[in-house]
């Protein structure tokens, strides 16, 4: 996801007309089809926080229902920062990419330790917390800070590609950001990326889907049989059974003990999991 580069290309210029235009036609349809997500009806930092970082990679719907079961568990920073990883773990299950699991919760030790507890607001400082890049900054910034920053998403890019885009191939987000820039609400940008990311969605419904035509769409790899499912189920297996040997997951989810310890090894090395005597625990 892009945010504001240090070299602009050169861009579009558009009318103050072609702006208002452009967010007319955004807002009438946001009022006419908002999406109802339980995240928007908060500006707590906390909660937009985490689910800026459950919609990574993961579908709004996987995420919708998570995400209130989450906040129920841990309804602020300090009792995420204060909870077991194996509870952490436990509550993200079903949201798959379980590191962002252990960055969110890493991050919220951050911010008690050293930020009294309170999101900072600022962009830059956000930066330096675990599991914060330049994307997730600024979308907590707007959202939860009303600031006026600048950033792109796949929805976002979406609406960009269709709208100002709409005989080219391989359009950089380079070449959107300005544009992104341009037309930014700046009174009140969280209500204007809603409104953009709920007219892209509509968009990538279309076929065919504008987003496609972006230099940065990528089509996922199928998850089922991937060993991002194998670690998916090593650690599943972990949290439901812990004080494992590697060769008793291996037997119990039917796959070759080498294959296991060398995925055990990864998730180890990547803080999921510690190994005492041979068994293991999640760390």
């Amino acid at each position: 996801m892009a945010v504001e580069p240090k070299r602009r290309a050169a861009s579009i210029r558009l009318t103050p007309d072609q702006i208002a235009a452009f967010r007319t036609l955004i807002y009438d349809h946001y009022r006419a089809n908002p999406r109802p997500l339980p995240w928007r009806g908060t500006t707590d930092p906390y909660a937009i926080l985490a689910s800026e970082i459950m919609l990574q990679q993961t579908q709004v719907d996987r995420v919708r229902e998570k995400y209130v079961a989450f906040l129920a568990a841990f309804p602020d920073i300090a009792n995420l920062a204060a909870a077991p990883l194996a509870e952490v773990l436990t509550a993200w299950q079903g949201l798959g990419y379980n590191r962002r699991a252990i960055a969110l919760h890493r991050c919220a030790q951050t911010v008690m330790a050293e930020h009294d507890g309170l999101l900072p607001a600022e962009v830059a400082t956000l930066e330096t917390l675990p599991g914060i890049g330049p994307y997730t900054a600024r979308a907590v910034a707007a959202f939860a800070f009303h600031q006026p920053t600048v950033f792109i998403e796949t929805n976002i890019r979406t609406v960009f590609i269709h709208q100002f885009c709409r005989d080219r191939h391989g359009v950089h987000d380079r070449d959107i950001l300005p544009l992104v820039e341009q037309t930014l609400d700046r009174d009140n940008p969280r209500d204007w990326y809603f409104a953009l990311m709920d007219y892209g969605v509509m968009l990538k419904k279309a076929h065919p889907n504008p987003g496609r035509r972006s230099a940065h769409h990528v089509r996922q790899s199928p998850f089922k049989g991937s060993n991002r499912e194998l670690r998916s189920r090593i650690l599943k297996q972990v949290l439901a059974v812990p004080a494992c040997t590697a060769a008793e997951i291996a037997v119990m989810l039917g796959v070759e003990p080498a294959t296991v310890e060398k995925n055990l090894v990864q998730l180890s090395r990547e803080g999921f999991i510690v190994e005492r005597d041979g068994c293991h625990f999640i760390g």
